[in-house]
């Protein structure tokens, strides 16, 4: 039986010689197969690192350090102290894939000069049912909600997708993991972005600029200190990290600008 080659892996493997960052995964090719573990492992000795193979990485992928499970597998959560070996080029796909579904596929796609896209807009006016009212936000209300969503406090995959108004992540600013068209959690998120804007008898706050200096502090806080156990897809929550990056953004265009210093 002829082997049939798959393109997308065989350009995947090509780019990555001698090594590879992806997102948080590091990839090294060997004498023979490929070495896997997480990048700030990079310098540890691979005898001290736990060594799992192909077929344990879903599991690994599923929950962060402390047990919480991981909805977003482009996360910036993912655990380390670990350490897998693919024997070819074949079992590094499925590893890849075990960490980051799709993700091969998903690059070579990427490269194509036409990469298949779906953007806000079109991909929104499919949707039936519940998700349906995600049309009913403006270009810049869509912009923030999607600016909160995918932070890379969030999610590290590199956002091609867009509406108008909002520029593709940059190359730098993410990883090499390509989000193609919005995924189940910004369509929920825009969800709740919708039913906030829809909140009736909201109070009108005056606010002066130091006032709003303090709550962008306080918020920029709590999003680098999450309490234990928090949930990551509970949108319900008022607490929720996407909930206070959405906050978040929506403050920053009441955030006093910083005097500038007169030149002698």
């Amino acid at each position: 039986m002829a082997v049939v080659k798959n393109p997308a892996l065989a350009a995947f493997c090509a780019f990555l010689a001698p090594e590879l960052v992806l997102a948080q995964v590091l990839v090294r090719r060997l004498a023979v197969g490929f070495d896997l573990c997480h990048v700030s492992d990079r310098a540890t000795a691979p005898e001290s690192l736990r060594a799992v193979v192909v077929s344990e990485l879903r599991a690994l992928a599923n929950h962060t350090t402390g047990g919480e499970f991981r909805p977003i597998k482009a996360a910036p959560n993912l655990r380390a102290g670990w350490r897998c070996v693919a024997a070819n080029e074949a079992e590094l796909e499925s590893a890849l894939s075990q960490l980051y579904p799709g993700v091969v596929a998903d690059w070579f796609a990427a490269q194509q000069p036409a990469p298949p896209v779906s953007h806000y807009r079109d991909f929104t006016a499919r949707q039936t049912g519940m998700y349906r009212i995600t049309t009913m936000l403006t270009d810049a209300q869509a912009g923030q909600m999607i600016r909160a969503c995918c932070d890379a406090r969030f999610c590290l995959k590199r956002r091609l997708w867009t509406v108008d108004g909002l520029a593709p992540d940059a190359a730098a600013s993410k990883s090499l993991l390509p989000c193609l068209e919005p995924c189940a959690i910004l369509m929920e998120f825009a969800r709740k972005a919708v039913r906030i804007e829809q909140e009736e008898n909201k109070p009108t706050l005056t606010l002066g600029p130091s006032e709003v200096a303090s709550l962008l502090a306080s918020l920029e806080t709590a999003l680098a200190h999450p309490p234990a156990g928090q949930r990551e897809a509970d949108l319900s929550a008022a607490d929720n990290p996407r909930r206070l990056q959405l906050l978040r953004e929506k403050l920053q265009g009441f955030a006093p600008v910083a005097p500038t210093t007169a030149q002698e």
